[in-house]
């Protein structure tokens, strides 16, 4: 625990004024050729582009969402009347910090906890929309040589290391289901993760007795032989509700409204398409995953798409959304990860934008 303590107060200290790069290193944007899918209908939308050439993404590789289909066949660029550029990410405290830095317009599924951590440190962005709900695409797996279970995992990780993202959901889901399993937090090392592949890799070294991890991650550990120690639903049985978001610097939404908008109608729109026949896209979205057809539909299934006026209910961004934030927070300052949180999360979320969908 000592670690996460000195690397959060690291990102808090420094994260917000680093250079972040937007494209995530030495990356360049990922662009997928047409393929023979016919691209999703789109709603006539008018966009005043306010001057600006170019919309930067960012995107997780590995996590297949409805709106790949209008990224593949580029209805985002026809549409906006702008040329969009998609930067993978490996982790949404990376998204935030390239938002911070001016480099990303729009962070596409961003984890709600990495987006809450920034904004309580003063990050000025905003939550317009939320990308996807899911439970058992984002877990821990246990490594089969440790013999770690619900029953003993008070026992059995004790004087373990255990491989995690640091600062997101799945961090904060994993504290959560330590707490609930009895384990002792003070007697657990938590190794940062690097990202997907590390996380596999360093389990199938043996060199953990779990790792935490989101998307195909996820479903290459349990091929290996691992196990989960608590599935999805019965971590949302702890109250536990795992989704991402759409987020935006303040001043773009400010600056480029319509450009918000119009990309939010790009998306429910590719949603609504992605409901009325799956089947017939599921190639397309594999592709631009970077996945197989198998792996790719094997995270689908774990995955909701909500349209707008879910989205603008109270169970989500009429209030839910805002609740989870506070939650999420005031957890980690007990548990002294954070010092303090904010007294509401209601500014941080902006439904102006989403309002404007048809």
């Amino acid at each position: 625990m000592k670690n996460w303590r000195r690397i959060m107060a690291f990102l808090m200290a420094f994260g917000l004024v680093a250079a972040a790069c937007g494209s995530g290193g030495d990356s360049s944007p990922e662009t997928t050729a047409a393929t023979t899918t016919d691209a999703p209908t789109t709603t006539a939308v008018a966009v005043d582009t306010g001057g600006l050439d170019e919309l930067n993404v960012a995107y997780f590789l590995e996590w297949p969402t409805a709106n790949q289909v209008a990224q593949a066949e580029q209805t985002y660029d026809d549409v906006l009347g702008l040329t969009v550029n998609w930067w993978p990410f490996a982790s949404g405290n990376d998204m935030a910090l390239a938002m911070e830095s001016g480099d990303i317009d729009i962070s596409y599924s961003q984890g709600l906890t990495p987006f809450a951590n920034y904004v309580t440190s003063g990050a000025d962005h905003v939550i317009v929309g939320v990308a996807v709900s899911y439970a058992d695409a984002d877990n821990c797996v246990a490594h089969p040589d440790y013999g770690v279970s619900q029953d003993n995992a008070a026992s059995s990780l004790a004087g373990q290391n255990i491989y995690t993202p640091i600062g997101n959901v799945t961090h904060f889901k994993l504290l959560k289901m330590l707490e609930h399993l009895g384990v002792d937090l003070d007697g657990v090392s938590l190794i940062p993760s690097e990202g997907g592949p590390a996380a596999v890799a360093a389990f199938e070294n043996g060199d953990v007795a779990m790792a935490c991890a989101f998307g195909g991650a996820i479903n290459t550990m349990l091929a290996a032989g691992g196990n989960l120690v608590m599935t999805g639903s019965e971590q949302e049985a702890l109250g536990i509700r795992v989704f991402d978001i759409i987020s935006i610097p303040r001043s773009f939404g400010d600056d480029h409204p319509s450009v918000v908008t119009a990309f939010l109608q790009v998306t429910e729109d590719a949603n609504a398409a992605y409901a009325s026949d799956r089947g017939s896209l599921e190639e397309t979205i594999a592709a631009a995953a970077g996945m197989d057809v198998a792996g790719s539909n094997s995270l689908l299934d774990a995955f909701t798409f909500l349209d707008r006026d879910s989205q603008l209910s109270d169970a989500w961004l009429g209030g839910t959304v805002q609740a989870a934030m506070k939650e999420q927070m005031d957890f980690f300052v007990a548990q002294g990860e954070i010092d303090t949180a904010l007294d509401s999360y209601d500014a941080v979320v902006d439904t102006s934008y989403l309002e404007g969908v048809r």
